[in-house]
């Protein structure tokens, strides 16, 4: 196992046990190469977009606001 991969599951164990099984399905999909192209509708591909530009002009949310977001799963 690579040291990037073991530092990624470090951060893992951390996480709320909802959210590790999210990223575990994810992982195995991807080990047996079950994944698939996901097409966006329009609504998505706008709602993508426009985050791309908030990235892009440096707007994240607050340490707050996500601090907020992680307490709802611990």
């Amino acid at each position: 196992m690579t040291r990037l991969l073991e530092q990624a599951f470090e951060t893992i164990r951390k996480l709320p046990d909802p959210v590790q099984d999210d990223l575990a399905r994810l992982l195995l999909e991807i080990a047996d190469g079950e994944t698939q192209c996901v097409t966006l509708t329009s609504e998505e591909e706008s709602d993508l977009t426009e985050a791309l530009a908030e990235v892009e002009r440096g707007e994240f949310a607050s340490d707050k606001t996500i601090r907020a977001i992680w307490a709802k799963y611990e």
